[in-house]
């Protein structure tokens, strides 16, 4: 299987040891033919979001040549995934696009649902560890069941962490309320955001907990920027550094 491996903006600016994690656990799959999309740019979700319909479809036309080549395209962000599949239509939506966001997966849905994951004998991580589900992961991608929906529980994240050596999956009380991080809506309302943020990490210590993890980076950013500035001592990691085994206490 030839794999394109999609590495969003503020991942290459903010967190690299997410992409590199990502990269390096998919090369453990000797089915998989993994290259790096190195002339890949913003999903364009910042631009949608703010109405910039004309700059997106400018980034839209440029990345659809640079994904076409690869039979899916893995992402290390839920967010830009969700994006992909849902929301890339600034453009024509021509039979090569639309089989472009169909193919478009997160890294824990590719390695979940496509892969079909049954064991990670390289990883161990032997801490309690917060599972944060990000907005867009849990009610766009479906990874995990939100807690207001009345159907059987399952969590793709939460199975995948189970095969780390030691690790022990936990949550917050409100485990699945916003982080307040929203994209540009930290930007809009950041005394809003901050709150949320805030809200979120202090959750996390009164349940005795100092590690968290998230298939969006994004939302880790924002919770730790908060963390930080309040003395709050957590620690956040991408999902991929525990699933490869780079997570270090």
């Amino acid at each position: 299987m030839k794999v394109g491996f999609f590495v969003p903006c503020y991942i290459d600016m903010l967190a690299p040891q997410a992409a590199i994690s990502s990269y390096n656990l998919l090369r453990r799959f000797p089915q998989l033919q993994v290259e790096f999309i190195e002339q890949g740019a913003c999903c364009t979700l910042p631009l949608t979001d703010m109405g910039y319909t004309r700059k997106a479809c400018a980034l839209e036309k440029n990345l659809v040549p640079l994904m076409l080549p690869y039979d899916v395209i893995v992402v290390p962000s839920g967010v830009c995934t969700d994006q992909f599949r849902y929301h890339f239509d600034s453009i024509e939506q021509t039979h090569e696009v639309k089989r472009l966001r169909e193919s478009v997966f997160d890294i824990v849905e590719f390695l979940h649902d496509i892969l079909q994951v049954k064991e990670l004998p390289w990883a161990r991580f032997p801490h309690r560890v917060a599972l944060h589900n990000g907005c867009h992961s849990l009610r766009f991608l479906h990874q995990a069941r939100p807690s207001e929906l009345m159907i059987p529980d399952f969590s793709k994240p939460e199975a995948l962490l189970k095969m780390v050596d030691g690790l022990e999956v936990c949550y917050a009380t409100r485990r699945d309320e916003c982080c307040g991080f929203g994209g540009t809506f930290s930007m809009w309302d950041a005394p809003c955001a901050g709150q949320q943020g805030l809200d979120k990490v202090n959750d996390y210590v009164a349940n005795g907990l100092e590690y968290v993890t998230s298939a969006d980076f994004s939302c880790l950013l924002h919770q730790q920027t908060v963390a930080r500035k309040h003395g709050i001592n957590l620690k956040m990691f991408y999902i991929a550094e525990l699933l490869n085994g780079d997570a270090k206490p």
